[in-house]
């Protein structure tokens, strides 16, 4: 294992934008202690001294490019977590559950059938599970008939067992003012390997000191290094991470496709900061459908119609798909950041709407007839709205163009708006004066109250 970090680290130095690295054996951000296992943390050079080229994306990939030359381990990069303790890493984290308690090579494969599925989305960068049956291990047989004929209790051969080779905590000292723990344990030489069990004696029960290898032998097995449990049940831990231009949310949304094809014993359950983005994810849907309603309500109460506010309600698409389309071609993510942005720009399309319903309103009622009312407000409104929405997107200029640390997040607010508001205005000046004069039509038509005031 330590040829291969040092590998990695070689490898990894010369990269441009990599200040230092840190890299540790022996221990797993994901799996804890082990032997096989190595830790590494990579410091970049400051924003300032970077460029789009040694962004943290751009050196991840060259990171996992340097991997897939090291056949030998398999290894992973990812950054830390948006928000500290919640999780090990960004991406997501999900668990396989068990519900049947069955086989544990059973639930390894199908958490590498799992991960595999979903490698098979573009959304996904990678998945992985420190999962694995296939860890060496020695399976302790003990022959309990001599074992009590001997009398040897067999408790006595577990805590022998354990003092010896795995330690065992024997009492505390105090020396130079401070509390020290004493701890049992044979030499690393003298447990390192299985015939060292015969320098292991017990005492029988005629007070004799006896091999313990006469009451344990050990047998080769294969099986997990740890067994984790989640909810009560036996899981494997998956983490993953969206490709470039897709967003957590995505890669959940495949996540929880590809459970729903899972068997009936095996369901899924999110945990660290994935377990909150779902429990928050319907949260956004019902904001969006609180603003949709009372944009609804205060128009009817204006208009007096419960028709002409559909009018402005369904221009609003128009907008919506200007932002997922600008946010798209650009390659960024439908993250919280954008959809702040659309419930600000479902205000802001709202507001050229009810200028040219209101106009073409007013002038229905003044004797015109819907097309030219449609027309004539259009054309009143016209200037106004294209100084103000053309003022709203050069001033979000500086947040689409954003550098710098906080630099996604300033992209997405300002390239969702920008450019919803830019084809949300061009669409818009168009199709509203449609849409007013085909409610308008239903509205007279339905309705007995005159639209058309006579001076």
């Amino acid at each position: 294992m330590r040829k291969q970090i040092l590998e990695i680290y070689a490898k990894a130095k010369k990269l441009e934008g990599v200040q230092g690295i840190s890299l540790i054996n022996g221990v797993s951000l994901i799996s804890g202690a082990g032997n096989n296992y190595g830790l590494g943390f990579l410091k970049l050079e400051d924003w300032s001294e970077r460029d789009e080229s040694a962004s943290t994306e751009a050196i991840t990939k060259k990171l996992f490019g340097i991997a897939a030359g090291i056949p030998e381990a398999s290894i992973i990069f990812f950054g830390p977590p948006s928000i500290p303790g919640f999780g090990i890493s960004a991406g997501f984290e999900v668990n396989l559950l068990d519900r049947t308690g069955g086989d544990f090579n059973e639930l390894d494969q199908a958490t590498q059938q799992f991960i595999g599925s979903l490698m098979q989305h573009p959304e996904i960068q990678y998945g992985q599970s420190s999962f694995n049956t296939k860890y060496p291990q020695y399976e302790m047989e003990i022959n309990v008939p001599l074992a009590k004929k001997s009398g040897v209790p067999i408790s006595s051969i577990f805590s022998t067992m354990q003092g010896y080779i795995g330690g065992i905590y024997a009492a505390d000292f105090a020396r130079f003012g401070k509390q020290y723990r004493v701890y049992m344990q044979a030499l690393p030489e003298d447990r390192a390997d299985k015939s060292d069990l015969n320098e292991l004696y017990i005492k029988a029960g005629n007070g004799e000191m006896t091999p313990i290898t006469q009451f344990v032998n050990l047998k080769r097995v294969y099986g997990p290094q740890s067994v984790t449990r989640f909810n009560l049940y036996n899981s494997t831990k998956i983490s993953g991470a969206a490709n470039p231009g897709f967003s957590t949310g995505d890669a959940l949304a495949v996540v929880e496709a590809e459970a729903a094809k899972l068997p009936s014993n095996y369901d899924v359950a999110y945990s660290g900061l994935s377990r909150e983005e779902v429990n928050a994810s319907n949260q956004t849907t019902i904001i969006f459908i609180l603003c949709i309603v009372f944009v609804y309500f205060l128009l009817a109460a204006q208009y007096e119609s419960y028709l002409l506010p559909l009018a402005v309600i369904f221009s609003l698409p128009l907008g919506v798909f200007g932002a997922f389309f600008s946010t798209k071609m650009l390659g960024l993510e439908n993250n919280i950041y954008f959809q702040i942005a659309l419930i600000m720009l479902i205000g802001l399309l709202a507001k050229n709407a009810i200028l040219i319903v209101e106009f073409a309103v007013q002038r229905r009622r003044n004797g015109e007839s819907i097309v030219d009312a449609a027309i004539h407000g259009a054309k009143a409104r016209l200037r106004p709205i294209l100084m103000t929405s053309f003022a709203f997107i050069l001033g979000l200029m500086p947040l689409v163009l954003a550098s710098g640390v906080g630099a996604e997040g300033n992209k997405s607010i300002g390239t969702g708006a920008a450019g919803g508001m830019l084809i949300g205005t061009i669409l818009g000046v168009f199709v509203i004066p449609i849409l007013f004069i085909f409610f308008q039509w239903i509205q007279e038509k339905i309705s007995s109250k005159p639209s058309i005031t006579n001076n």
